[in-house]
């Protein structure tokens, strides 16, 4: 069994971080979301992987190298655009062969990882295995209709009127019978390959096509609310580890702060992550953050929060639920006048805030 990782995607909903950095490379818990994924592959005794990566490709063939330091051989693929899921199965014909293999959005997060699911797939064969899991909102994902003995009935791409709301899990196994579907169907409406049209056609050929509803914690990490929330599942797992240096301050609940860093006068209330090379100095940070390498964080309250590397919040008074991108310098704004100076024009009407 083969892996298939989709890293091409150009994150339009983590912009302004994704302008400068892959989505699949923000960190959660001060790791890259996309190492979550592939360490889930490596556990379900995958080896080959194919990457398939679009404009970040130098960022991302950096980051996750030959594959050796996850356990796996890793094979890049170039996609040109993003053209859709099944697209990217169409483009990786060469390196998939005739072999089954899981396909895996490298932006997903799943609790508990895949192994499992691949051993099932390795021992009943079906033709496609999808994985779902209920949602508040089905119409922002691909929805699945099943029958009465919970058989795949139907497969729709983000519907206006959803049939049911269990939505199409970030991971899907396919057997060889898909590469004859992703070239049988059509473009979308959005101008996408859609991976669901391909199962579509898998079951209008009678084809084997099996789910698996999963009831643990899935997320796609394609907004800051996820990033945020992702974030803070990882930390809730953490272990206490304080390698780093500490200097008259108050350290509570499992706060792990690496070899290099420097606490000093400092409140941290766990759970919370410190990379190497970061500074906390006169500071409080909160529950459920993460304070990645080379970050300064000086007279300031941080909580619930991302830090990249090399952020700087300085004599902030109170930050939460943000995403700090890397070298960002955070400082307070220069007091304004009390006075208001105003050019308005004939007939009109301001309201001032006294």
């Amino acid at each position: 069994m083969k892996a298939l990782v989709l890293s091409g995607g150009a994150g339009s909903r983590l912009r302004p971080i994704t302008h400068t950095s892959a989505k699949q490379l923000v960190p959660v818990a001060n790791k890259p979301v996309l190492f979550y994924g592939l360490e889930a592959i490596a556990e379900a005794g995958v080896r080959e992987v194919g990457v398939v990566v679009g404009d970040t490709a130098a960022e991302i063939e950096d980051a996750v190298g030959d594959g050796s330091a996850f356990g796996l051989s890793v094979t890049y693929i170039r996609q040109a655009a993003p053209l859709g899921l099944a697209h990217a199965v169409l483009i990786a014909r060469e390196f998939l062969g005739e072999d089954d293999f899981v396909m895996y959005l490298g932006d997903n997060f799943i609790v508990g990882g895949i192994k499992g699911l691949a051993d099932t797939f390795r021992e009943e064969r079906p033709d496609a295995q999808i994985l779902l899991t209920p949602v508040a909102d089905p119409g922002a994902f691909g929805v699945a209709e099943l029958d009465g003995a919970g058989r795949v009935v139907g497969l729709e791409e983000k519907p206006e009127r959803p049939k049911s709301d269990l939505a199409l899990v970030g991971v899907y196994m396919f057997g060889v019978a898909v590469h004859e579907a992703v070239r049988a169907i059509k473009p979308s409406a959005r101008g996408e390959l859609e991976i669901t049209d391909a199962i579509q056609w898998l079951i209008e050929q009678g084809r084997d096509v099996r789910s698996a509803t999963i009831r643990g914690y899935w997320k796609d990490t394609g907004n800051v609310t996820d990033m945020l929330e992702v974030n803070r599942t990882v930390l809730e797992g953490i272990e206490s580890d304080l390698a780093g240096t500490i200097e008259d301050s108050e350290i509570i609940g499992r706060v792990h702060v690496a070899e290099g860093a420097v606490v000093r006068g400092s409140r941290i209330v766990g759970p919370v992550t410190i990379a190497a090379g970061a500074v906390i100095s006169g500071s409080y940070v909160g529950p459920f953050t993460s304070i990645a390498e080379d970050c300064r964080i000086i007279d300031s309250e941080v909580e619930y929060s991302i830090l990249l590397r090399g952020a700087s919040i300085v004599g902030v008074s109170r930050i939460e639920a943000s995403l700090i991108g890397r070298n960002v310098e955070v400082t307070p704004a220069p007091r304004v006048p009390a006075a208001h100076r105003l050019v308005v024009g004939d007939y009109s009407k301001v309201q001032i805030s006294s």
